[in-house]
């Protein structure tokens, strides 16, 4: 079983969501959540709730369950890959030890709980939506291995 102390987590977005019924209007929050364990295992959840520590407790507990594992070989990714997810278009590249992650926005944090230190990445996409560029960004990931970690 994984401890919670294993994984780092950073807020990727919080919203709040809106169902109208026939009294009027219900109030929720979206969040989406990254986990990363700095050693090639990566998640992204996703979870409403109420309030917005229960759909932070409820986004960790869903990236938990959608971990992937990430061959990482001299700080990084073994080749260049590219990735669609909706409207998210990703490049990945890799680069020589000691470049750092030149990436922006939900594909830099991606990379840095990954454990990635010495990638290049563009989104290509005109989407400034930070939740399909991150999953576009796991989308290339997986490419690298098939394999998940529960």
């Amino acid at each position: 079983m994984l401890h919670k102390t294993e994984f780092d987590q950073k807020t990727l977005d919080i919203r709040r969501v809106t169902r109208v019924v026939a009294g009027g209007k219900r109030f929720s929050f979206r969040t989406a959540i990254v986990i990363g364990n700095h050693a090639g295992q990566v998640g992204i959840g996703l979870a409403n709730g109420l309030d917005v520590a229960s759909s932070i407790d409820k986004a960790v507990r869903d990236a938990r369950k959608n971990l992937i594992l990430i061959p990482i070989s001299n700080q990084t990714i073994p080749h260049e890959v590219a990735a669609k997810f909706s409207a998210a278009r990703v490049i990945l590249k890799p680069a020589k030890i000691g470049r750092g992650i030149i990436a922006g926005g939900p594909v830099r944090i991606v990379c840095e709980l990954a454990g990635i230190e010495n990638i290049t990445a563009k989104i290509l996409s005109k989407t400034k939506n930070k939740l399909n560029n991150a999953l576009a960004t796991i989308e290339a990931l997986k490419q690298f291995s098939c394999k998940s970690t529960n």
